[in-house]
């Protein structure tokens, strides 16, 4: 088994050739704590002023350059994994039937935050004192256009001009059909462009790595400024929000054993059996492409027949990052909530097409990179500031446990699901 799990991460990065960038995730959160403490305890003094006077511009300085590189790094990832599904999908009748389970999987997660969130906020709010706290370093939002104008604005006139005002839902939607269009040109043709796109995300990488490795520094000197405005109440806001966010990724995690229940045939005591040991690799790596051995073991232990298991999950791997639209639409609907941004059917419904595609780009990427990547199209498409997470990348880290650990059992529930329709 751990021979086909070495396969398939050679064969993940043969495809995919997109730089390994690594970041000091501890540091950043770090520059967080410190920030907090400093701000919290020279608020209300005369020093504060000053030393905020030199802050905040290098905030925003940080900032700005964390979202320069969003749209043509959207960009790329979209077109590469896009032009990757659509070219799995040729791969037979089992790649298709895969492509679905993930379709239904993505579809139902962006669902729940849509509607659970929502009411959970309502039941259980962040601190009385959270409103506007991580909405101090943020600009004004966009607004979302009525009905008729959200339909047109689906399609924009010009593609250079709607990415000059990151109008990412029909950026979003442009790069889709390009990559669409891509795979049906000419082998040749096509291979030089997937080249290109893959060139410019790479290119991007590095810029964004160089960026956020300055994220202890650019968070700290956010922090200071939003601790000076709220104290300690900062520190109940993010521990709320991690909680409602994971909460999100964790309901989708058990939608997994619904789904190996239902349309895989596993009873959900072997089921969570069989998962516990990919589960913890999950959790102690929190990279589901370290954990492939592991649940390629689960699924044998599944009776997943071998031929779909070492075809799949690989796949999965590659491609599929179940919580990605559940959990990333959960950040910006708080921060909507914490900023003061009414949420309209509309606005919910541009994040969720937003979510569902920039989730097929987003897979492979450090989570970092990754958070950033997803949420601020997202939120620029709900008309929801960007500012915030700037700070909430700095405890992405704990979040992304649940991910991965939600990624990797959707990935062997999406295999139990066409291994049984399969056979049927």
């Amino acid at each position: 088994m751990d021979d086909t799990g070495d396969r398939a991460a050679r064969a993940q990065s043969a495809e995919h050739q997109l730089v390994n960038v690594r970041l000091p995730a501890g540091w950043t959160l770090t520059g967080l704590i410190a920030g907090l403490l400093l701000g919290w305890a020279l608020a209300g003094s005369a020093t504060i002023d000053p030393i905020l006077a030199i802050t905040k511009p290098v905030g925003s300085l940080w900032l700005r350059a964390l979202q320069v590189t969003i749209v043509p790094l959207v960009a790329a990832l979209l077109v590469l994994g896009i032009t990757q599904m659509a070219q799995a999908a040729r791969a037979g009748a089992v790649a298709r039937r895969m492509l679905s389970w993930i379709a239904v999987v993505l579809i139902f997660g962006g669902l729940v935050s849509a509607f659970v969130l929502p009411m959970l906020l309502s039941v259980f709010p962040p601190p009385a004192s959270a409103a506007g706290i991580l909405s101090a370093s943020t600009g004004p939002a966009q607004e979302v256009p009525g009905i008729g104008a959200f339909v047109e604005s689906l399609v924009a006139p010009n593609i250079v001009e709607a990415a000059a005002n990151t109008s990412m839902l029909p950026l979003t939607l442009f790069f889709a059909v390009f990559a669409l269009a891509l795979v049906r040109l000419p082998a040749g043709q096509r291979d030089t462009m997937i080249q290109f796109f893959r060139a410019l995300a790479n290119t991007m990488l590095l810029i964004i790595g160089w960026v956020l490795w300055l994220a202890p520094v650019g968070v700290f000197a956010l922090a200071m400024g939003v601790a000076a405005q709220s104290g300690g109440a900062a520190f109940a806001t993010l521990a709320h929000y991690i909680l409602v966010v994971a909460a999100m990724g964790f309901i989708v995690m058990l939608g997994g054993y619904v789904l190996a229940w239902v349309a895989g045939g596993i009873n959900p005591l072997r089921f969570t059996r069989a998962m516990f040991p990919a589960q913890a690799v999950a959790l102690s790596t929190q990279s589901s492409l370290a954990s492939l051995p592991a649940m390629l073991v689960a699924a044998q232990r599944l009776g997943v027949r071998e031929t779909t298991a070492e075809f799949v999950l690989p796949l999965a791997v590659a491609i599929f990052r179940s919580t990605s639209p559940a959990m990333n639409l959960a950040v910006a609907i708080y921060v909507a909530h914490l900023a003061g941004v009414t949420l309209t059917p509309l606005s919910l419904a541009a994040g969720i097409a937003v979510a569902l595609v920039i989730s097929v780009g987003s897979v492979s990427l450090p989570g970092s990179i990754s958070f950033v990547v997803s949420i601020g199209p997202i939120a620029l498409a709900m008309g929801v500031p960007v500012g915030p997470l700037a700070l909430l990348v700095a405890v992405e880290m704990l979040p992304d446990i649940m991910r991965t650990v939600g990624n990797v059992t959707l990935d062997v529930a999406v295999t139990t699901a066409v291994d049984r329709t399969s056979k049927d």
